[in-house]
């Protein structure tokens, strides 16, 4: 009776890539094929990083693939993690790539009288070469967030004096993100340190609520709380409005995929780079926050969402406006900054210029400040955004994160 090799090959296979599964194609030919993976604790020590998925979601992709006749978490630790499994297994064969060869592994299979193979890093017929070190120095998936109307609403100093909504749109990461801009690359940070590639796939609601809490830890330093509207709108899709009312989370959670709706949104929305806030940039002195001044926020909102799901530009243009302006007029440092130096003195910058320069281009309905302002975009509503992005060099096309995606 034939009985088959056992052959081992190990890894910690974080960014399963069609140059694992050709390996192990490859490996599979020698006999029966089991799969060591590197734990997430012997990755996160050896290699100085987090993992992308988990080791369970490892162990399942892995073992779903056909070629794969079993695979185990190694127990062992750093380049030599599966000893222990190996020990056990007791393979006939162990299987390696050229660049994952080593004198220490020769000496190791030699000892238990293991055979060792080496095999060139071949692609499948007809693909490209992959390795996860490339895949690693790809562009961040992770998305951003541009918030439309409402922006404030989601601190309780603000929506203490009336209930309202904040809107924001999910952004593929088409261009450069830049730091201290308005587009909530504090929270983005955060989640990269979690999922440096992409967002993981879950509930979008439960994931912004997990962000939520991983960046407002108790011992935050310096006690301010971002508000929910940043993970909210990086990790939901599409267009949302998020209602608060007193409390740092909202109560209520509506969104828009209609594609209807959000292709509209990117033939009228685009940014232009502006400089950075500046080291020392404080938007909060000299806030006036009345509940005149917060319910005309609430009321700009609401009309702008209105406006969004009937495409109606006009009205769009007026609402977005609308409660730039009643931002403004709580925060009036959105436009007009105090630079604390640091020596302890004060100065006055100022955006308004650069506004005004915009607001009067042909083809500009309306404008804002992602985020709390101070510099960083300036989030243009026009009439026709690829006719303006293509007259205007410096201009960034927007594009919706849709759902699923």
């Amino acid at each position: 009776m034939f009985v088959s090799k056992k052959v081992f090959v190990s890894g910690c296979y974080d960014l399963l890539h069609s140059g694992h599964v050709e390996f192990f194609r490859q490996a599979a030919q020698y006999g029966d094929l089991y799969v060591g993976i590197g734990s997430d604790e012997t990755i996160l020590h050896y290699k100085h990083h987090k993992t992308v998925y988990s080791e369970q979601e490892r162990l399942f992709m892995v073992k779903s693939i056909r070629y794969v006749k079993d695979a185990f978490i190694n127990a062992g630790d750093g380049i030599m993690d599966f000893v222990p499994t190996v020990e056990a297994l007791q393979p006939d064969i162990l299987v390696v790539n050229a660049d994952g060869s080593s004198d220490e592994k020769r000496r190791f299979c030699a000892e238990h009288n293991i055979e060792y193979v080496v095999l060139d890093r071949i692609p499948a017929e007809g693909l490209t070469a992959r390795s996860s070190t490339a895949l690693k120095q790809t562009p961040c998936q992770i998305p951003t967030r541009l918030d439309l109307a409402g922006t404030w609403i989601d601190q309780p100093y603000v929506s203490q004096y009336a209930p309202g909504w904040a809107i924001t749109i999910s952004l593929e990461p088409t261009f450069e993100i830049r730091e201290r801009c308005g587009l909530s690359t504090s929270t983005r940070n955060v989640i990269k340190s979690i999922w440096p590639y992409q967002l993981p796939n879950m509930d979008p609601e439960t994931l912004a609520r997990l962000v939520f809490c991983f960046e407002n830890h108790p011992e935050r330093e310096g006690g301010h709380i971002s508000g929910a509207q940043d993970s909210i709108g990086i990790c939901m899709p599409g267009l949302v409005r998020h209602h608060y009312d007193n409390h740092f989370w909202p109560d209520k959670i509506e969104s828009c995929h209609d594609e209807k709706v959000l292709s509209w949104l990117e033939g009228h929305l685009c940014m232009i780079p502006m400089n950075p806030r500046r080291p020392g940039c404080s938007v909060v002195e000299g806030k006036d926050i009345t509940p005149d001044k917060v319910r005309a926020l609430t009321q700009a909102a609401d009309a702008c969402w209105k406006a969004m799901l009937a495409c109606n530009l006009d009205a769009f243009a007026q609402s977005y406006r609308a409660s730039f302006e009643a931002q403004v007029a709580m925060f009036p440092g959105m436009i007009q900054p105090t630079i604390i130096n640091l020596d302890g003195s004060r100065e006055q910058d100022s955006v308004q210029p650069f506004i005004e320069r915009y607001a009067a281009e042909k083809g500009v309905l309306a404008w804002k400040m992602p985020g709390a302002g101070g510099g960083g975009y300036l989030a243009l509503v026009v009439d026709d955004a690829s006719s303006f992005c293509a007259i205007h060099s410096e201009a960034i096309p927007l594009v919706i994160r849709r759902a699923g995606l």
